[in-house]
């Protein structure tokens, strides 16, 4: 049964030790049935009310009605039970606690004799991938990275590069221009960067020569998207300015290039083009990978490179003396070259890929083989 505060009637120091004795044996034993905070309450509340608990009792059953001589003697032991009643109820809630975070802990305790999770890891994606490779590239030739804003102004996209104000790049048909900017100034209208080359405008404007950089990056245009287009892809750019660089060094150069990412046995040739930036202009072809240039494939003509052992990969050429005048180089005193090349081009040509919009449809599946 639950302890209960008896009535005295004998109150002297046996009789008292007796009634103490029980009393301190009944809360040892309750304290020890505590097994939650729940439990502490109630048995804190039962001990320690105001009202009903059982030190009030103790006051209202022993203390008053202890007759006088007696009342000094009851009262010394009323305040020692109150105080190990105070204690006992605090060392409880203790225990209580500490339990509830030794169990814890041993729930989350780790066992590193355990083996570990091997979790996957993702796979470089392949336009990423191969944009390193051609970084990787160029940073072996001594050549350092320069970034620049997707967002761009005419004028580093075009003006400065000695585009034409009639020129049918500027066109909405071919570049994405920012909504809201025909009040402004042309120069000063925002769009999507059709090419990496601003970064060579901006890269001047702060370094003088030499200047050896290229340029990687995400570019827009407005293309449909098929097989062989998408309105967003990736370049990798060059810029080389110095004294006494000539064509010749260009062709070093890429040549070089193309051996390091397709075999030392691809051959490379260049063939006359035009772009505003770059005069002389090139088209650079290389030996079709896939037939060895030879144009035959399995006894049929190759598809790869329309049977003439050749494929279109970049454009080059040496920069335009107009370009020097809106960076503040002295064209009589320098020259450079620029090249240019399509990070999907080349990644579709390694691996084979017949869609550059696998490269963009977050297929797991697709992705997967290039980790």
């Amino acid at each position: 049964m639950p302890y209960t505060v008896p009535k005295l009637s004998d109150f002297s120091p046996s009789a008292l030790n007796n009634a103490v004795r029980e009393l301190l044996s009944a809360l040892e034993q309750e304290s020890a049935a505590v097994a939650s905070e729940h439990d502490w309450k109630t048995f804190r509340d039962r001990w320690m009310a105001r009202r009903n608990g059982i030190l009030t009792q103790l006051n209202d059953l022993w203390l008053k009605a202890a007759p006088g001589p007696n009342k000094r003697g009851v009262g010394q032991r009323v305040n020692e039970l109150k105080t190990t009643v105070e204690q006992t109820v605090d060392a409880t809630l203790v225990r209580i606690q500490s339990g509830a975070s030794s169990g814890k802990l041993a729930a989350e305790r780790l066992d590193i004799t355990l083996p570990g999770i091997l979790r996957p890891l993702g796979a470089e994606h392949p336009v990423i991938k191969t944009m390193n490779e051609i970084i990787g590239v160029f940073r072996n030739l001594g050549y350092s990275v320069e970034e620049g804003p997707e967002i761009e102004t005419d004028y580093y996209n075009f003006e400065a590069l000695n585009f034409p104000p009639n020129h049918p790049a500027r066109d909405t048909q071919d570049t994405l221009f920012i909504a809201g900017q025909e009040s402004k100034a042309l120069r000063d209208r925002l769009l999507l960067r059709t090419h990496t080359s601003p970064v060579q405008i901006r890269t001047m404007q702060k370094m003088k020569p030499p200047v050896r950089v290229v340029c990687p990056g995400k570019v827009h245009r407005n293309d449909a998207p098929d097989a062989t287009h998408s309105p967003i892809f990736h370049q990798v750019e060059g810029l080389a300015v110095d004294t006494n660089i000539t064509f010749c060094d260009l062709k070093g150069t890429l040549d070089h290039a193309m051996k390091a990412l397709f075999g030392s046995s691809v051959k490379t040739r260049f063939y006359p083009s035009f772009f505003p930036f770059t005069e002389p202009s090139a088209d650079v072809q290389i030996s079709c990978i896939f037939c060895d240039g030879k144009g035959v494939r399995d006894g049929a003509p190759c598809r790869n490179c329309k049977a003439s052992g050749w494929i279109e990969l970049l454009g080059c050429g040496m920069v335009d003396p107009n370009v020097y005048g809106f960076v503040d180089y002295d064209a009589t005193k320098v020259s450079g070259f620029a090249f240019g090349m399509g990070v999907e081009r080349i990644a579709i040509l390694k691996y084979g890929v017949d869609d550059i919009q696998l490269f963009f449809q977050g297929d797991v599946r697709f992705l997967e083989q290039f980790g």
